[in-house]
């Protein structure tokens, strides 16, 4: 089958920051040095080949880029400075656009206008509601659950939850179809198989390996296991801060979207209740992750930070604003200044809320799904092509 070329690939992508890929002159050394680059996967110089040479279709195939967490060892020791590890990274970003059938996120990531016109809006949105909505605000005592019904706030969470999980795993879907590739490239069924299996086929692949191959994705999901693979202390520092933002969000996010009836109440828990220890994990693991990524950024003090992408800032800014906010309602409600909470609570959500609306199907935070899936996916692939039923 031929490759379909694309010779405006490398201009295209100077919008989501891949900007250095054309003089790679493919010596090979970022794949040497990487830790995690193997026989079978051989990045980052596979894919910047494909760049070059416009190989559009072999782009949205390659697991590649999802393998690569930016220690930063290949474009440290690029001969030529191409600096591979931001390639990788910008084609993450371009990725992403590609599996996103609405187009937000190429909107997203390639116009600065619409990235910030999109968190106003919201924002604006979430103020109005409010404005417009919101219940009595006592003064006589914090009560959160009178002006902002945590009831409510749950049903309005449930519906947000539902949208954004939409248009999050139809990407993911598009991704899975791009990756998994033909189905005619995997080994046909032997009778006794065929037997076995019947119609229980996804893309030509036996369902009962996507079930049992299923706890890859899971063990990737939650311990990032394959960023931990990278060699130096340095790296598994890195490894760490990484962990630290994806465990605090994925908490707060569970406790916000999915129990805030527990988790927004008037009456203040006991230090040692779970769900406060919850709440104060997730703020430590975000303040510090964020705040220390923050700062290698602006001192550009790694190679991993030399390079940032508006959306980069984006995420990290609303991330660590939202959770300051957080951090100040739950002292307004300890001292009991009821009219502080009320308007911080209303900030809160309108850095909040644009946060997960257009960081969770459409930016940043697809990397959480996009990895592990892939990892998972491989896994599924590798087996199909052995034919290990």
């Amino acid at each position: 089958m031929g490759t379909a070329v694309n010779p405006d690939l490398l201009l295209n992508l100077r919008k989501f920051g891949v900007k250095d890929a054309s003089i790679c002159f493919n010596c090979g050394n970022c794949t040497a040095v990487c830790s995690l680059s193997s026989e079978d996967t051989p990045f980052p110089r596979k894919v910047i080949r494909y760049l070059q040479i416009g190989a559009k279709d072999k782009i949205l195939r390659s697991p590649e880029p999802w393998l690569c967490y930016y220690c930063g060892d290949c474009s440290e020791t690029c001969p030529r400075q191409a600096n591979p590890g931001e390639v990788m990274m910008g084609l993450r970003r371009y990725l992403t656009s590609l599996y996103d059938w609405t187009g937000i996120s190429r909107l997203f990531y390639t116009s600065k206008v619409f990235e910030v016109f999109a968190i106003l809006f919201v924002a604006a949105l979430v103020g109005l509601g409010f404005y417009f909505y919101h219940g009595p605000m006592l003064t006589d005592r914090v009560a959160l659950n009178v002006f902002a019904p945590n009831r409510v706030i749950e049903v309005l969470d449930l519906i947000m939850l539902g949208v954004l999980s939409f248009f999050l795993l139809s990407n993911a879907y598009r991704m899975f179809l791009a990756v998994m590739g033909d189905p005619a490239q995997y080994p046909p069924l032997s009778q006794s198989a065929k037997q076995q299996f019947q119609n229980r086929l996804i893309r030509g692949i036996p369902v009962p390996i996507y079930i049992s191959e299923f706890k890859q994705f899971v063990l990737h999901f939650f311990t990032q296991k394959q960023f931990g693979a990278c060699g130096t202390s340095e790296q598994r520092k890195q490894w760490l801060i990484h962990l630290l933002i994806m465990t605090g969000y994925t908490t707060v996010f569970l406790l916000v979207v999915v129990g805030i009836r527990w988790f927004q109440r008037d009456e203040i828990y006991p230090i040692w209740n779970p769900i406060r220890l919850l709440g104060y994990y997730s703020t430590f693991a975000i303040l510090y992750g964020t705040t220390y990524a923050i700062i290698g950024r602006l001192k550009k003090s790694k190679t991993v930070y030399e390079h940032s992408h508006s959306s980069d800032w984006a995420f990290l800014i609303l991330l660590w604003l939202t959770t300051f906010t957080g951090i100040l309602i739950h002292f307004t409600r300890i001292l009991g200044m009821p009219l502080a909470t009320y308007y911080i609570y209303v900030i809160h959500l309108m850095i909040a809320v644009p946060m997960l609306v257009i960081e969770v199907p459409f930016a940043k935070w697809t990397h959480q799904l996009y990895r592990p899936l892939i990892q998972y996916l491989m896994r599924v692939r590798e087996r199909a092509l052995k034919a290990e039923y």
